[in-house]
């Protein structure tokens, strides 16, 4: 339904080009705040409108500003109402997330901004309440977002344009996720030989 209805309002609107994203920004915003419709309906009708390249660039730009948004919003205003919302979950599903929040920082923010396991309003909200600062958690929204947009990418792009050679597309995104495991790693273990140096110093 709600598929339909964004159709109908481009042929009503018949917003072509760029100007389809006087409709999908605002879209990118609602749901970013609601999540009640995935994110890649507004990637596909930016990459119809303006083409693959163009397409993913306004629909990065439009994922980072909607999360950044829906971040500072729920920070500011609703961090209580969701803190006592986890503590109600009997799963502990958003309570393990949260941990790995507090362990890896923006990296857990990255991972989950590429598999849609948890809607991006949920991980905005997560991110919140967490300890996260809010120049850190813009980092992870380039990048987790540019992760997201790229998969999205190169799914739609097989089935809007199919006579388009994608295997560029492809192994981009393959040595980008290659360098982000490698720039982790190497992170996590800089971090722990420094607790390690740290604990050495305390016993000596």
């Amino acid at each position: 339904m709600i598929n339909d209805w964004i159709e109908a309002l481009l042929d009503r609107t018949s917003l072509t080009g760029y100007y389809v994203l006087i409709a999908t920004f605002p879209l990118a915003i609602v749901q970013g705040i609601l999540g009640i419709f995935p994110f890649s309906i507004l990637i596909v009708l930016n990459i119809s409108a303006m083409g693959l390249v163009d397409g993913l660039l306004t629909s990065w730009i439009s994922s980072i500003v909607a999360a950044n948004i829906v971040f500072y919003c729920c920070r500011s205003f609703f961090s209580d109402w969701f803190n006592r919302k986890i503590n109600r979950k009997e799963d502990g599903r958003y309570e393990k997330w949260q941990k790995y929040f507090e362990t890896y920082g923006i990296w857990t923010l990255i991972l989950l901004r590429t598999l849609p396991i948890i809607p991006n309003n949920v991980i905005s909200l997560m991110a919140s309440v967490s300890s996260i600062r809010m120049l850190p958690y813009f980092f992870s929204s380039v990048i987790g977002n540019l992760s997201q947009i790229w998969l999205y990418g190169i799914i739609s792009s097989s089935i809007l344009m199919p006579n388009q050679d994608s295997k560029l597309l492809i192994g981009s995104y393959i040595a980008f996720c290659i360098l982000l495991i490698l720039i982790f790693v190497t992170s996590q273990y800089l971090q722990r030989r420094k607790g390690d140096d740290k604990e050495n110093h305390v016993a000596l």
